[in-house]
């Protein structure tokens, strides 16, 4: 285990101190004492800065007023973005154990210059580099080399060893793929030094890509916002307005801390930060309670890395996402959404079940609790109310826009200090919160009002981002921008303005202490971004790699051959590669590395085999089980964090975790096969409907694979409740038992059937020839061509991308030209071989039962579990 993940406690053994390991951890575990410290704080605020800087239109405004040039370029951005990360990861983590923390040796300081030198390198020379495209120089080769080699150094510094080898090992096959060394199945031709070098450094194909590309232009500004967000409070807010809540429930503090990790998580770029913030206050508290240190570290775990899927954020994954799989941030969205909340519902109540099997009580409420009804009220106000907001932000906001086309920002801004103004006075009329110790004794929980008003004002700059997201449909660079300028306008005045609505006076120190706060926000997002900015770097060298050889094919085969045909062993083995691949790798870097390698093998395996699903399931699949790497054995980060918080065994903490993290596991399958949770094509009401239904089904799927439910389970009714959860999940499955889910008909009929469709419409085919490499064997897959406007069937397919000629009853295919929608897609194809390329089926919809009749026996069944398990039930269910 590299030392950066042994957690530092106090001198006297006493729960570790949340600054120090989220130091540690995450944002550099050097503190220079000095000039040195000074140093880096500030290029931390520069960095910091300049990323706000190229996000607005200053830049614009001010080369506009003087002539002079001050914008930067994509190009440009990247090469600053990963100067700074450069050589804050020298300055700011030191090298070896050894290495001192209190100062910065020379030779960091030596590497820092050699590092950002590499980068800026490209910056000052790009018009001699322009000119010799694909020609390096000796001074090219120099630079490129020392720009790899720091990123490597960078990235051991930061996040360890296991980035570190991923990416030589892909270095490693571009130099030694061509040799005999290599196993013929991955051999390829191999590239010379200069060749990879330009590759990889010189132009954007590689640590320059798109990734890095991200972070630049988007994920530092989410990441700076949410440390804004921290730094003015909010973090402590979220916690106690968790625990007022949920405190008086059963388990009460360890649903409270799956609520404040999921509340963290909207703006956390990682499961790791996400344990070390809230678990140093939540771990204790569910101890004190009773469950033991594993469990409540595991609980910590499961709902942090949970975090990580959730949006608006997705462990400042979700850009990345947007950007790979070509969809929108706000579709993005929506189709994250389902299975982060049903996974967080799951988990709630599977601390219960836990607090059930345990006996455990609630702690003491303020007020009388009162009967079941007003309960059940109380909680569908509380959704009433989540509505009512969530409605005003999307109506209300849009009305301003529609009713003040011309004043639409303006009168945002008006509302924006309007509503400031006053939730600040309402909260300056209450106590501000304090920080508590955990290991204080609680006597009483306080009332969810009297919390919840000190920190409304937290919520607007979000509401500033969700509008310049869905109303004003700004980019996410832009809305992230406008959102932390509303942070940064709340750090710097709520405290000046709570002592004038308290009469308190003192304005120059509640201005200064604002001014701190901004600062120290300011700082902790560069901070926070030195591992995410090294990490995309070096992800970089991995879908350059994939690029430059084609390495994705090599892993398909393998799947393909090891799976069998078998479409689930398939699934099975990319989520155990996922797994492994992301062991020890930050959120980002996780992603990019799963997708680049995994995404591609369930695209094309799965289309040989009749599995066509939209690519962002199958994006979603294999982020999902990367970033469940965080809390599985050996590696599991996050688990090795909890554990230092709770004093349990981290290996028994990830397992346990893990355990929780089975309903989390089991989403990427179903969605898989049943694309409508990831509300795809359906309507608000369709989408109500499967929000319930899958509540339901993932909850009873928790309570089988916890062996409780109203009682302790028998084996035979964990069976029920999984077949029971499975059927609820996926109810085509039952009905392509009894129905055929398509009518087959000829190749040939495609032709006809494209001539008849509707505008737009979409056409399901199975295509056949001989494999390029293999032309003795024949490859087949299943393909969905979308038509485009109305006209004949051959003139529509050869508009859509596909060139087909009708010959002795038979569709044939001629090879796409280059460039068009499927030449990449069927490039796999021998088209001059003696066996032509041909369309052998025509899949049409088939007519049939709606899926959702199979809920009835499912429901019976479950209906018959309950009445067997309440005759042995000895505690109230809720």
């Amino acid at each position: 285990m590299n030392n950066k993940y042994v957690v530092p406690a106090d001198s006297e053994g006493a729960d570790p101190d949340p600054d120090a390991m989220v130091a540690e951890i995450e944002s550099g575990a050097r503190n220079a004492a000095g000039l040195a410290g000074k140093v880096i704080i500030a290029i931390a605020f520069i960095w910091s800065s300049f990323q706000i800087y190229i996000a607005s239109a200053i830049p614009f405004v001010i080369t506009e007023w003087t002539g002079i040039n001050v914008v930067f370029n994509n190009q440009e951005a990247r090469q600053i973005h990963l100067a700074f990360a450069l050589v804050l990861a020298m300055l700011a983590y030191p090298l070896f154990k050894s290495a001192p923390r209190d100062r910065v040796p020379v030779y960091d300081w030596v590497l820092a210059a050699l590092a950002a030198s590499s980068c800026l390198y490209l910056l000052f020379f790009k018009a001699d580099i322009a000119n010799r495209a694909g020609l390096p120089t000796q001074a090219d080769l120099v630079f490129s080399t020392i720009g790899m080699l720091a990123v490597a150094v960078a990235v051991y510094r930061a996040l360890g060893l296991p980035l570190v080898i991923v990416a030589s090992v892909f270095v490693f096959y571009v130099f030694a793929g061509h040799l005999d060394l290599m196993p013929d199945a991955i051999q390829w031709k191999g590239a010379s030094y200069g060749k990879a070098m330009w590759h990889f450094w010189m132009q954007t194909e590689g640590v320059f890509g798109v990734a890095l590309g991200v972070s630049a232009s988007m994920i530092f500004l989410f990441v700076l916002f949410g440390s804004l967000l921290e730094k003015a409070g909010a973090g402590n807010y979220f916690i106690k307005l968790a625990f007022a809540l949920l405190g008086h429930l059963r388990g009460g503090p360890a649903k409270a801390a799956v609520v404040a990790s999921a509340l963290s998580g909207l703006y956390s770029g990682s499961s790791i930060a996400n344990v070390v913030t809230t678990g140093t206050f939540t771990i204790p508290l569910m101890k004190r309670t009773g469950f033991s240190p594993e469990k409540a570290g595991a609980v910590e775990v499961a709902s942090s890395t949970n975090g990580q899927l959730t949006p608006p954020v997705m462990g400042a994954a979700a850009f990345l996402i947007s950007e790979f799989t070509g969809i929108s941030y706000p579709e993005l969205i929506k189709h994250a959404f389902l299975p982060a909340v049903i996974s967080y519902i799951a988990l709630v109540y599977i601390v219960h079940l836990e607090a059930l099997k345990l006996g455990l009580k609630g702690m003491e409420r303020p007020t009388v609790v009162g009967t079941l009804a007003q309960r059940l009220s109380g909680v569908l106000f509380g959704f009433i109310a989540m509505a009512i907001l969530a409605g005003a932000v999307y109506f209300g906001l849009g009305w301003v826009k529609t009713a003040f086309p011309g004043l639409g920002f303006w009168t945002a801004v008006a509302l924006f200090l309007g509503a400031y103004v006053y939730l600040l006075y309402r909260a300056s009329q209450v106590p501000d919160l304090e920080m508590d110790d955990p290991n204080a004794p609680i006597t009483t929980l306080p009332r969810p009002m009297d919390v919840a008003i000190t920190g409304f004002h937290f919520i607007l700059p979000i509401i500033v981002l969700i509008w310049c997201i869905l109303i004003e449909r700004l980019s996410p660079t832009l809305s992230a921008y406008w959102a932390t300028v509303a942070m940064v306008f709340i750090l710097l005045t709520q405290k000046p303005m709570k002592n004038f609505f308290r009469g308190l006076g003192g304005y120059g120190e509640a201005f200064r202490s604002g001014g701190r706060d901004f600062f120290d926000g300011m700082i902790a997002g560069s901070r926070n971004m030195i591992g995410i900015g090294v990490a995309t770097a070096a992800a970089g060298i991995i879908v350059g790699t994939v690029s430059l050889t084609g390495a994705h094919q090599v892993v398909g085969e393998f799947v393909e051959f090891l799976s069998g045909g078998s479409l689930i062993v398939m699934l099975l083995l990319v989520a155990v590669m996922s797994l492994i691949l992301g062991m020890g790798l930050p959120t980002t870097a996780n992603y990019i590395v799963v997708s680049s390698l995994m995404a591609p093998v369930i695209v094309s395996v799965g289309a040989a085999s009749g599995l066509i699903v939209p690519l962002i399931a199958v994006h979603l699949f294999v982020f999902y089980f990367g970033i469940l790497a965080d809390d599985t054995p050996p590696v599991g980060l996050a688990a090795f964090a909890a554990a230092a918080i709770s004093g349990g065994d981290p290996i028994r903490t990830g397992i346990q975790g893990f355990t929780y993290d089975i309903r989390t596991a089991l989403l990427p399958f179903m969605f898989i096969f049943n694309t409508e949770l990831l509300l795809i094509d359906v309507g608000f009401a369709k989408a109500v409907f499967i929000f319930f239904i899958a509540v339901i089904a993932m909850g009873i799927f928790a309570a089988a694979t916890q062996g409780y439910f109203f009682a302790k389970s028998r084996w035979f009714e964990s069976v029920a409740l999984l077949l029971v959860a499975f059927t609820l999940f996926r109810p085509g499955f039952w009905l392509d038992q009894v129905q055929p889910p398509f009518d087959d008909q000829p190749g040939v009929a495609a032709i006809e059937y494209a001539a008849n469709a509707p505008a737009n419409a979409k056409m399901r085919i199975v295509l056949a020839g001989p494999d390029f490499d293999d032309p003795d064997k024949i490859a087949s897959q299943t393909m969905i061509v979308d038509l485009g406007e109305a006209g004949d069937g051959i003139e529509r397919l050869n508009k859509a991308g596909l060139i087909v000629r009708e010959e002795d009853g038979k569709a044939l295919l001629e090879e796409p030209l280059a460039g068009t929608t499927y030449f990449q897609t069927l490039s796999n194809y021998d088209f001059y071989g003696d066996t032509p390329v041909e369309i052998t089926k025509l899949q049409a919809q088939a007519e049939r039962l709606p899926k959702e009749i199979f809920y009835i026996p499912a429901f019976l069944l479950l209906l018959l579990v309950i009445g067997l398990q309440r005759r042995r039930q000895t505690v109230p269910a809720f």
